[in-house]
């Protein structure tokens, strides 16, 4: 079984990286004008985000303005904006799930392997919400550098790698990392289920078949089957032929088998 404390330290990574995945979608520092060459003493400066470019000015002024089209953006921009919305809608989830299915929390209580299976699912929602952030950070932190070593973008058109970038990356490994962390609770039910068929599959719940096919009862009252009966010892008692000249002979319990607890 998955610790509680693992669980806990998996719950609050991802919210770290839910919290870290929104501003960076909110905040519009992706992209930063790069004081390159000609450029390299400015009045003024650009920042570029997935829902508005500003500008800044040497006296701390900051002007923002939205893009005012959307079919008129590019199709990573429009991908990259898809992916962060949905990675923030399946961290939320993931969040909510995850407090359902934690040991910690009284929700589901009782319920057994239901309570951890649905921890791991929340997990698999960190899981997904992670891999949707570092798509997009992914791909715009490429597209930045190979454009500031390209020869044939001017150094006016040129940007550096913005704060944005870097929390997005951070925010991704932590929701992968804590999502893990909760997956354990999911991978673990499923053995344990496993465990119990392999135990009682054999035998028959709740009686182990003992040799000869006779059910083996541990009871301290003597169990009668018809002509098949079981003492306190956890021996089985067959008799032989009818009435009271039968005799009746002992079989011990087959070896290996623990029926304590069965009755």
């Amino acid at each position: 079984m998955a610790s509680a404390a693992l669980e806990l330290i998996g719950f609050f990574l991802g919210m770290l990286g839910l919290l870290g995945s929104l501003v960076s979608t909110v905040l519009p520092f992706w992209e930063n004008t790069a004081h390159i060459g000609s450029n390299i003493v400015t009045a003024s400066g650009s920042v570029k985000g997935l829902w508005m470019e500003c500008v800044h000015q040497s006296t701390g002024a900051l002007y923002c303005e939205t893009y005012n089209s959307i079919l008129a953006l590019s199709s990573d921009l429009q991908a990259s904006r898809a992916l962060m919305v949905i990675s923030l809608v399946l961290s939320t989830l993931g969040l909510v799930i995850a407090v359902l299915g934690m040991q910690c929390t009284v929700c589901l209580e009782g319920s057994g392997e239901l309570k951890k299976r649905v921890a791991g699912v929340g997990g698999c929602f960190f899981l997904s919400a992670g891999f949707m952030t570092l798509v997009p950070v992914s791909c715009t932190t490429n597209k930045v550098i190979q454009n500031f070593y390209s020869p044939t973008v001017p150094a006016t058109l040129k940007f550096e790698l913005g704060d944005c970038l870097y929390l997005g990356m951070v925010s991704a490994l932590l929701s992968m990392l804590g999502g893990g962390m909760l997956a354990v609770s999911l991978c673990e039910g499923k053995e344990g289920g496993g465990n119990r068929r392999r135990r009682y599959g054999g035998g028959g719940y709740p009686y182990p078949v003992g040799s000869g096919g006779v059910p083996v009862v541990r009871n301290p009252t003597t169990l009668q089957m018809g002509g098949i009966s079981a003492n306190s010892r956890g021996q089985t008692l067959i008799r032989s032929g009818s009435g009271s000249s039968g005799g009746v002979h002992v079989k011990p319990v087959a070896a290996g088998y623990d029926v304590t607890g069965y009755v």
